[in-house]
Order: structure tokens, then sequence, then C-alpha cells
């Protein structure tokens, strides 16, 4: 499993790079308000591809709870994103998906957290 999350983490933060060049290059009919919300999408997207670096060298030693941390934020993080990035583009709003993917997102790192505080190895 190391090395799923390892993949994923990569994946993403290789997405995150692509966003954050249209973000740079093509928004450039987007608002200000625009702009920010796709950048802000950008910084939730980096941040969690590096989570799920860490959780790729952390998921040995943090059994499940590290796991289900791993998948909360797979399937959080572009849940998330994808609605901030077509709110921020077109203004249309995705109505519960974004709340729904940042309590992935919240869960990911209670479910971390927990990992840390109950692993059994030292």
């Amino acid at each position: 499993m190391q090395r799923i999350w390892i993949g994923c983490g990569s994946l993403m933060g290789c997405g995150t790079v692509a966003m954050a060049a249209v973000a740079a290059h093509a928004l450039s009919g987007v608002g200000i308000d625009g702009r920010r919300m796709v950048e802000s999408g950008v910084q939730i997207q980096g941040w969690h591809a590096l989570a799920l670096l860490a959780i790729g060298l952390w998921a040995p030693r943090g059994g499940l709870l590290a796991h289900s941390a791993g998948a909360a934020f797979v399937v959080g993080t572009p849940v998330f994103c994808s609605a901030v990035y077509s709110h921020g583009i077109t203004g249309v709003s995705w109505g519960f998906v974004a709340p729904l993917g940042g309590t992935m997102l919240i869960l990911g790192w209670l479910l971390l957290a927990a990992s840390a505080l109950f692993s059994r190895q030292p």
C-alpha cells in the first residue's frame, strides 16, 4: 500500500502543478474572486498531495487508521477541489459537493492524527 499512497500523492502533485499553470496563464477572463478561489483549491490540493506522500511513508507504522486517512484524502481532495475550481472558473456552485469533500479531508486529518496517537509501534 505504501506505493499506492506515494503514487496517488505524486499524481495529485502533478495535477496541482497543472492546475496552477492553468490558473496563472489561462484564466484571464475570470475575476479576482474566481482566481482566488482557484488558487485556494490549488493550495488545498498541493497540501494533500504532500500529505499522501507522508502517509506512504507512515502507513507501515500507522496501520489501518493511516490507510483510512489516505483513502479519505484520495476521495476528498478531488471532490472538494473540483467543486472549488468549478465555482471559481464558471461561477457554478455544486451545492453540497464541496462541503462533502471538505468533510472527507477533515476526517482524513483526524484519522491521521489517530494513527499517530494509537500506533503500537515505536
